[in-house]
């Protein structure tokens, strides 16, 4: 089959790869139809994820046919059309007893990290009764790509973890894919200001259309200062980090209001100063998070009922064999306004 290698920073190729078998009773193997590119992939190709080694077949995201299945599947059969979890859970672990899939013993973020991934015709997926989910008849499959990670992910990480509340304020830190779908879940709550905050005025305009009330570009220096006009001198209740990057997590300690929320996103690969000068009397809470993909099944529900419309992220389209076009349009989303990308195999 092909599939798209990781061969250390900077590097990767698409070459011919085996097709995965079944290795353990609780495996299903999927035949992927689409699958797309995680600003994570982009974390890895730059070295900031040390359990990715060279060799590794990238991807955690995507819809299938199942191909096969192990012995012990019991939901799922050949043919099935199946949305693929970006976390593996066992559903028996200690972690997963309390909903922290992510942290499962036997999975958590392993594909496309630990185990080859989905940027793939076919992938193997451990704990298949549990890390994959039905197709509802119908249903769009570009639409629930976003679902297999970069939604629940918002939601999670950003706006629950935020503890956003109706008539609060807030402001998401990156107006890239994962902010834009906190963007779009966090007006679940009805917060009363949503400000986006970016270098990019063309994903800042994006933004204004999904719902922003307000929208700043930070390359002046001056965003705190407007922040701090748009929340009367205040901050704001929930800042969201979505970047992974020191300065934003920065901006976000200085935008927060006393007793507000600092609920991080991003993937750090380097250290960041915490202001605890600043901040020890303020009553600030610092949330982070690997995604559960617990909110999964509500946030199928909410995109078939059409309250949610994840296929607006989706900017540009490629095949399995212009994979490395699609990570350099996707690279560089300055110049090529990408958000999200669809590879379809």
């Amino acid at each position: 089959m092909k599939a798209l290698v990781y061969h250390g920073v900077g590097k990767i190729t698409l070459e011919e790869r085996p097709t995965p078998t079944l290795v353990e009773p609780t495996d299903a193997i999927v035949k992927v139809t689409k699958t797309t590119i995680c600003g994570t992939d982009l974390h890895i190709l730059k070295g900031d994820v040390a359990t990715c080694h060279p060799g590794r077949i990238l991807g955690h995201e995507g819809v299938g046919v199942i191909e096969a299945v192990g012995l012990s599947v019991s939901t799922f059969k050949p043919g099935d059309r199946v949305l693929i979890s970006c976390i593996t859970a066992c559903g028996r672990c200690a972690y997963c007893r309390k909903g922290m899939y992510s942290h499962c013993t036997t999975g958590g973020w392993i594909l496309g990290n630990v185990i080859d991934g989905a940027q793939a015709e076919f992938v193997r997926i451990p704990h298949a009764d549990t890390s994959l989910y039905p197709l509802p008849q119908g249903a769009d499959e570009e639409a629930l790509v976003m679902l297999s990670d970069i939604l629940p992910t918002g939601f999670e990480c950003g706006v629950l973890n935020g503890k956003i509340e109706p008539g609060a304020t807030v402001a998401i830190v990156g107006a890239g894919p994962i902010g834009l779908a906190a963007l779009l879940t966090a007006q679940f709550y009805a917060p009363s200001a949503i400000i986006m905050i970016d270098l990019d005025d063309n994903r800042l305009a994006v933004s204004k259309q999904f719902g922003a009330t307000a929208t700043l570009n930070s390359a002046d220096g001056s965003v705190v200062e407007q922040v701090k006009r748009l929340t009367e001198g205040r901050g704001v209740d929930t800042a969201i980090e979505a970047v992974g990057i020191p300065v934003t997590f920065n901006l976000c300690e200085d935008i927060v209001a006393p007793g507000g929320v600092i609920a991080n996103i991003g993937v750090h690969g380097v250290k960041v100063d915490l202001h605890l000068e600043r901040l020890w009397s303020q009553n600030v809470t610092i949330t982070t998070r690997l995604v559960d993909t617990a909110s999964t099944p509500m946030l199928l529900k909410t995109v078939q009922s059409g309250k949610l419309a994840p296929k607006q992220l989706i900017t540009h389209r490629f095949k399995l064999k212009q994979i490395l076009e699609a990570y350099d349009t996707f690279g560089k989303a300055a110049t090529t306004k990408a958000l999200k990308v669809i590879i379809e195999t």
